[in-house]
């Protein structure tokens, strides 16, 4: 897309009403405008105020709105996000009439189009070296095996490849979809791990598991040497939570494999991510621009499109807030025409809410938070308690109507 464009998942007129005051819209016009906010609402940023008049009279006549900055009408500013308002039908006839505009407005016209076909729930096929993984029915569960000595979870608790590959079948027999096979910890403050002990920690368990199950593996690293050995003994996904930028090889390694890849958001590296100001001057609008680039990345790179997931890395230099207002807004990342996979287990930020220190007893919360995941879109949830959350997720579909 050549617009920074998103749609707003808006829960309450109050929430209307704060979008439309950091645009710069006057109060006559925030009261007007906010109980419009109830149908698709599209923001486009950064567009020049001759666009965004356009825009306005535009959608006026469809009998919609769009919200721009006050400075439109005397064009006293140089650029401003819009907010586009209406029914899809609206919008639909909107993009229509923008098609033979001038000054850029054909781009917007295909943007919104592509968004609107990408926020449809449609199944997604996911291609990993060994197989096509439907994403449709229901929501996938990745089950956790770490073998790390430091996980803030459960470090230590596997040190050998036997008693890892027991615990994988464990999990799989209760619901695990994936199986994602960690070697170093991501947790905040956890030092590197050399490759080379990292190598020694997942690729014989990796194997077992490829030789013994049917069920997909995933490495959990950022090490293109790493991922490759892991590949070749039989992982057919990488969860990088670099998005492909803590090594210059990963892409090529992933493109060549023909892996399934993903690309989550993370401030700085584990050791310092939750370190100084979390504070994001837009949380949705920052990442969903970052993961939409790696997106873009990473088929620049040669990975196909149909290979990639993203994650928006809750817990990974975001604030408690932060990573509630991802989960309640996690819809809006379907505008990016992916697979959403989210981590939310046993994560400080819900024990932080309940009380409950222990990562290992924060199974409330944990479920808690799966729930809303799944109900505003998530397609995979990453979880250490596969058959408690098995049953969580087969509630959240239900609700959700993906029985």
């Amino acid at each position: 897309m050549k617009n920074p464009i998103r749609l707003l998942h808006v829960q309450s007129e109050s929430e209307a009403a704060d979008h439309l005051k950091a645009i710069g819209v006057e109060p006559y016009g925030i009261a007007s405008m906010a109980p419009k906010m109830r149908h698709l609402n599209v923001l486009v940023e950064g567009l020049t105020p001759k666009v965004a008049n356009i825009i306005k009279q535009e959608m006026l006549s469809q009998g919609g709105d769009a919200a721009v900055s006050r400075g439109c009408v005397d064009c006293s500013v140089r650029r401003t996000d819009v907010l586009i308002m209406g029914t899809v039908k609206q919008i639909l006839r909107f993009a229509d009439k923008l098609r033979l505009q001038p000054f850029g407005l054909k781009d917007v016209s295909a943007d919104l189009r592509e968004l609107l076909d990408r926020f449809e729930h449609k199944p997604f096929l996911l291609e990993t070296p060994r197989r096509k993984i439907r994403l449709a029915d229901r929501t996938l569960i990745m089950g956790v095996i770490n073998m790390t000595p430091d996980s803030f979870s459960d470090g230590g608790a596997i040190a050998d490849a036997e008693t890892g590959l027991r615990h994988a079948v464990r999990l799989i027999g209760e619901g695990a979809d994936i199986l994602d096979v960690g070697g170093e910890s991501s947790r905040p403050g956890a030092k590197p791990v050399p490759a080379k002990e990292e190598l020694r920690r997942v690729i014989p368990l990796i194997r077992l598991i490829a030789r013994e199950t049917d069920v997909p593996v995933s490495v959990d690293t950022a090490k293109s040497e790493v991922a490759r050995r892991a590949v070749d003994a039989g992982a057919e996904i990488v969860n990088d939570i670099t998005a492909l930028r803590g090594d210059r090889k990963m892409a090529r390694v992933a493109a060549d494999a023909g892996a399934a890849v993903i690309l989550m958001h993370m401030r700085g590296r584990p050791r310092t991510m939750q370190k100084g100001d979390l504070a994001y001057r837009s949380l949705l609008g920052e990442i969903l621009r970052f993961l939409a680039d790696r997106v873009e990345q990473a088929s620049a790179a040669g990975i196909s499109r149909d290979r990639l997931i993203v994650d928006p890395g809750i817990g990974f230099g975001k604030s408690v807030e932060d990573n509630l207002r991802l989960l309640r807004h996690l819809e809006e990342f379907k505008v990016l025409g992916r697979p959403v996979c989210v981590g939310v287990s046993r994560k400080h930020f819900t024990g932080k809410i309940t009380g409950v220190g222990k990562p290992q007893e924060r199974l409330e919360g944990t479920a808690a938070a799966v729930t809303a995941a799944i109900l505003n879109g998530a397609d995979i949830v990453r979880v250490h308690d596969v058959a408690v959350m098995k049953r969580v997720a087969a509630m959240a579909d239900a609700l959700r109507g993906k029985r």
